[in-house]
């Protein structure tokens, strides 16, 4: 179950949610829905990848796709939404033009490395999880935490202080929960690889399970607002 329905749910759920972002985008079209959207699918396509993995067993190009989406881009595209949500529009284009062409390096570098599956056993892994520990060309796997590091900092720092503005402000409550629940959704896969390279089984799989639910319930509280009842006195006679 923690190798098959828990990344299944989680591709299942990706998808539902990037549904809904690009839903809102397509009626806004703003360039930070986009990414996000974009980024959500990421999201999917490695819960998928991961099902594939626990349910048939080693296939490369499933593998490589894992990691090129799930691993690598994932972060750093719904990152760069964030960024354009926040930052100026010439800093974003900047940033953009670096991840994109960053991204079809990795494409490269991915799709041409040489794998060896039986390296995933061991070295801090049960070989129950995909690992990039399969990689053996050089110069792939050193790519993944500069990809993490700007989407986890620029996701988890850009929710953090769109909260923290809201909540001084003391205006629009419900963006202040949603962009905290943001955060929280995003830092749980790091926690999962954590728990996983100290060999707990299915770590990573849950990290992003729970993950993804509160990204979702975080976008959808940050982008409806909360009733407010308004009682009107009666005017006595």
């Amino acid at each position: 179950m923690l190798n098959t329905g828990i990344p299944l749910m989680s591709g299942v759920i990706s998808f539902i949610f990037a549904f809904f972002v690009l839903k809102r985008y397509f009626e806004r079209k703003r360039a930070h829905l986009l990414l996000w959207g974009i980024g959500t699918i990421f999201y999917g396509i490695g819960g998928f990848c991961e099902f594939y993995y626990g349910a048939f067993g080693w296939n490369a190009l499933v593998f490589r796709m894992w990691y090129l989406f799930g691993a690598i881009l994932v972060a750093a595209w719904l990152g760069q939404g964030t960024v354009y949500l926040l930052a100026k529009r010439k800093l974003a284009n900047t940033l953009m033009i670096i991840l994109g062409i960053g991204s079809l390096y990795a494409l490269f570098k991915i799709a041409t490395a040489q794998l060896d599956p039986t390296l995933m056993i061991g070295e801090g892994h049960t070989g129950a999880e995909l690992s990039g520990h399969a990689i053996i060309t050089d110069g792939v796997r050193v790519l993944t935490p500069f990809f993490n590091i700007y989407g986890t900092a620029t996701l988890v720092g850009g929710a953090a202080y769109s909260a923290w503005i809201f909540w001084r402000k003391r205006v629009l409550l419900h963006r202040t929960i949603g962009n905290l629940l943001i955060a929280a959704g995003a830092l749980l896969p790091a926690f999962g690889g954590i728990f996983s390279r100290l060999q707990f089984p299915g770590a990573l799989y849950l990290g992003e399970f729970f993950g993804v639910i509160l990204l979702f319930i975080g976008f959808q509280r940050a982008v409806t607002p909360i009733e407010e009842k308004v009682v009107q006195a009666e005017a006595v006679a």
